[in-house]
């Protein structure tokens, strides 16, 4: 009987540290730890968004992030909020093609101008069986962008 109760034990405490180990680390995949933000996949709030005024004076991609460095008005943009908003529509090319917008939420109404940069990881835009390209339209530049991924 204290020999069933030992193996019991011990066959429960083995599955315990086997259950421990099979986590995985890549919990958070779908989000680069290098970039600020996520991109938002929301064609309704693409539909209507809105923003406040500013420049982009530099835009690029580094690895799977967006990053743009741009101007606007205000105190000192602390306060600032972003968002790169997908429309969810994909159009058929070669390579494939997504439509997006950057917002700026800006409550600051201070008439000093301030750059700032911020990036966006670009991972939930990522299409299966594709590729691994995508062409970004987004609104307010004169070209696009090629992600590879």
């Amino acid at each position: 009987m204290k020999n069933n109760l030992k193996i019991t034990i011990w066959v429960i405490t083995v599955l315990l540290s086997l259950t421990n180990m099979t986590c995985d680390d890549n919990i958070n995949d779908d989000v680069s730890e290098n970039c600020d933000k996520t991109v938002v996949l929301d064609a309704e709030m693409y539909a209507n968004l809105e923003t406040d005024f500013f420049t982009i004076s530099n835009v690029n991609i580094i690895d799977d992030c967006l990053s743009f460095s741009f101007s606007a008005s205000g105190c000192s943009g602390d306060s600032w909020e972003f968002n790169l908003v997908d429309s969810e529509v994909i159009a058929e090319s070669s390579p494939e093609q997504r439509y997006l917008k950057i917002q700026l939420i800006n409550n600051e109404a201070c008439l000093a101008v301030f750059t700032k940069q911020v990036s966006f990881s670009l991972k939930p835009l990522q299409i299966n069986n594709s590729q691994k390209e995508l062409i970004l339209n987004i609104e307010g530049l004169d070209d696009t962008l090629t992600y590879k991924y």
